[in-house]
């Protein structure tokens, strides 16, 4: 689908410039119909690098808004959202992808009849492989939901979920990234350990990893069905499995998840 009116962008790092930039690429805006502010000139250069609109002010962006995405850190919301609230149209869909911040924080500091939708989106989205979860107000239309789910679609998957469930994402995709580069660290020391150079190892597991995902993907299937077409009776893979779980792999990973979502609840209380 199209988008109707300006999308504005607080904030133009990494995630909201993937943003931006995926919906052009995709044809759904284009860069006139798109409106950045950010305090970093470099950032503000880039916005203009692809063609969008470059506010002066956090008020003049709200003025001009009919779609605005709030891509910033958690801790400067609270500011932020203050200085939104005399210049935001009530009429504005509020997009925030800020971790741990909750749709009531939003409306408490713009106005509880303001449309919000929260999304937790992860950082593959800067190569058009993200996956994002969004929740949406009680005040949000259906068209909302639907908005919300044409920008982030346009740089990987998005899926609808309420909003008590956004820790539990928050815990899966939005951290998972790095869970897997941490596997891909230690598979790397360990294959160094057996005598491999180190940047032909890198090379070797970052692609193992790439492979592995699409695999995933494009099978369709659980994770459990290639897993198992992998693991050959009495083989190597076989061998490590089974050492895996001697040694607590699951209760590892679980104890992790765990402490993400108990962190991300935390964030937002």
């Amino acid at each position: 689908m199209m988008l109707n009116g300006t999308l504005g962008f607080l904030g133009f790092g990494n995630m909201g410039g993937a943003i931006a930039a995926g919906l052009i690429e995709a044809g759904r805006v284009s860069g006139k119909h798109v409106i950045a502010f950010d305090v970093d000139e470099v950032k503000r250069q880039q916005a203009e690098s692809l063609g969008i609109v470059v506010a002066a002010s956090t008020e003049e962006l709200a003025r001009a808004s009919s779609t605005l995405i709030l891509a910033l850190k958690p801790q400067t919301m609270d500011a932020a959202l203050r200085e939104l609230a005399p210049a935001l149209s009530p009429k504005t869909l509020v997009i925030s992808i800020a971790a741990g911040i909750s749709i009531r924080f939003i409306q408490e500091r713009l106005g509880a009849g303001v449309r919000v939708v929260r999304v937790m989106p992860n950082t593959p989205a800067l190569v058009n492989a993200g996956a994002a979860a969004i929740a949406v107000s009680n005040t949000c239309t259906a068209e909302d939901g639907r908005l919300a789910r044409a920008i982030f679609e346009s740089v990987g998957i998005a899926e609808m979920a309420p909003e008590s469930a956004i820790d539990a994402v928050t815990a899966l995709s939005g951290s998972g990234p790095a869970y897997f580069f941490y596997m891909v660290e230690c598979l790397v020391r360990a294959a160094v350990a057996e005598g491999m150079p180190e940047e032909q190892a890198a090379r070797l597991a970052a692609q193992t990893l790439f492979g592995a995902g699409r695999l995933l993907v494009e099978s369709h299937e659980s994770a459990e069905v290639p897993r198992a077409k992998v693991t050959s009776k009495g083989g190597t893979t076989e061998a490590a499995i089974a050492r895996f779980r001697a040694e607590g792999f699951e209760q590892v990973i679980r104890a992790g998840y765990q402490a993400a979502a108990a962190r991300s609840r935390e964030l937002g209380a």
